[in-house]
């Protein structure tokens, strides 16, 4: 098992973490968000992290500490904008990203899985194929498919939510890419067409959430559904220059979970990795933000 954390950030950093928080510096600004696996004790004093968050974001009365799905409003100090951009640079890969406080926490980017862009940057550049599609399912703001189409890939983006396509493709549009296809559609739903329709895919990325709901009300929920999807992963990938990255944010979920699921519907595959993807704060603790488990073949 392998715990991997990014290295090539410049605008992003952990500062502190502990007592169910999180601060955090996106580019310029710094943020106070929960953080429902940050268990321990805070290195900064209060005041220090009063000082030094330009927004905080306060849940919603009545929701639980441990909840993952905050609810709530942000505190801006004066001077902090609702949007800006940041970016991430690696080899030849420039990815920039939009940014904004929405009422559920995140701001639209999960700094930890720069590791898995890097994954696919360097996986397609490395493949002999010309023009390799890459399916990005659950896609939210877009990360793996620029990084994806960034190395040159024909890229199908699918999240089932509209206005979230909208910001990714703006995260395209800032990178000074294009021509990814957009799908605002059930993630079952397309994955069940496109295995009837025979097509087949150089890579994909599943980043499935634990629950939630497609474009017309499909319900996801990730212990009863995970089966299917990995069985229809397994007729839509290639079998030579190909690679599926599963990546999982369920509290409670072992990275042994993902690899057995690997290992379960592409058994032939003896490469496997798999662990957590973390980040380290500046006293040196280091905060795990989700499970992952990929294969190159």
């Amino acid at each position: 098992m392998q715990l991997l954390e990014p290295q090539h950030w410049t605008d992003y950093e952990l500062i502190d973490s502990g007592e169910y928080e999180k601060l955090e510096r996106f580019g310029r600004y710094i943020l106070c968000r929960p953080e429902p696996q940050a268990v321990w004790k805070k290195t900064l004093s209060e005041k220090e992290w009063e000082d030094k968050a330009d927004a905080t974001f306060k849940r919603a009365k009545g929701k639980n500490k441990q909840d993952d799905n905050d609810k709530g409003e942000w505190t801006l100090k004066k001077g902090m904008p609702d949007q800006w951009f940041i970016s991430y640079q690696y080899k030849k890969m420039n990815l920039k990203f939009r940014l904004g406080l929405t009422a559920f926490k995140h701001v639209g980017i999960f700094p930890e899985q720069a590791e898995n862009w890097n994954y696919i940057y360097d996986t397609i550049t490395g493949f002999m194929v010309e023009d390799p599609k890459v399916l990005n399912l659950f896609a939210y703001t877009g990360g793996a498919s620029i990084a994806a189409k960034s190395a040159g890939a024909d890229v199908t983006h699918v999240d089932s939510v509209k206005q979230v396509i909208t910001w990714s493709r703006e995260n395209m549009e800032a990178s000074e890419l294009d021509n990814i296809r957009w799908i605002v559609e059930d993630a079952l739903k397309f994955c069940r067409r496109e295995v009837k329709r025979g097509k087949k895919y150089n890579g994909i990325i599943l980043d499935p959430p634990a629950y939630g709901r497609g474009p017309d009300g499909e319900k996801w929920i990730l212990e009863e559904n995970i089966a299917e999807i990995m069985e229809l992963c397994h007729d839509l990938l290639e079998v030579e220059d190909a690679f599926l990255i599963l990546n999982l944010y369920s509290m409670g979920f072992s990275a042994i979970i993902a690899e057995n699921l690997i290992k379960s519907y592409f058994p032939d595959n003896k490469n496997c990795e798999y662990g957590e993807l973390l980040i380290s704060e500046q006293s040196g603790k280091r905060l795990p933000l989700s499970i992952y488990a990929r294969f190159k073949r």
